[in-house]
């Protein structure tokens, strides 16, 4: 009977929410990751925001072959199969960011999308099924992300210019068909 409702709930789930700031404010589990892992100078910082929102912010360098910020979350490994859309609901700075998925713990690539930020709160729509591989900024010759599982969720700054960034963080959630 588990089983059986299990099945049940998984094929009526209609979204599923990787996280929410308005209602946890945990960052525990977010780690930013700087281009000095390769040598650079950039800086960012991720922290629970006033409001229900986690800001991401610092500055980009390019000084030592820098360029990027990142934050990070482990999800562990979820069963993400049916779901076709990643919804954001954010407020950026006016810059273009990117949203990464890792699907398995053992690639070496994660599955990327950019996205435009206007500076006001908005959502944005992310087609899970265009999301395509990439590893060290160069897009890999395999198919584009499968859809079946996330182990990781990833937000990258790197633009090729030096300069500030802030971008704020309110919900992230997979749904079906939006």
């Amino acid at each position: 009977m588990t089983i059986l409702m299990s099945l049940i709930m998984a094929t009526t789930l209609s979204n599923l929410v990787l996280f929410d700031f308005a209602k946890n404010k945990d960052t525990g589990k977010w780690m930013v990751v700087n281009d000095g892992v390769m040598g650079g100078l950039s800086k960012g910082t991720f922290t629970a925001g006033e409001n229900g929102t986690a800001e991401f912010k610092g500055t980009i360098s390019l000084e030592n072959n820098g360029g990027f910020s990142s934050v990070r979350c482990s999800t562990g490994k979820i069963d993400v199969e049916g779901f076709t859309t990643l919804e954001l609901h954010l407020k950026g700075d006016g810059k273009k960011y990117q949203v990464r998925i890792q699907e398995n713990s053992s690639d070496y690539w994660s599955y990327i999308y950019y996205f435009q930020t206007s500076g006001a709160w908005e959502t944005i729509k992310i087609p899970l099924a265009e999301m395509y591989p990439s590893f060290r900024g160069r897009k890999l010759n395999l198919p584009n992300y499968s859809g079946k599982t996330m182990v990781e969720l990833i937000f990258l700054i790197g633009n090729s210019k030096a300069e500030s960034f802030n971008l704020e963080l309110r919900k992230a959630e997979l749904k079906q068909g939006a």
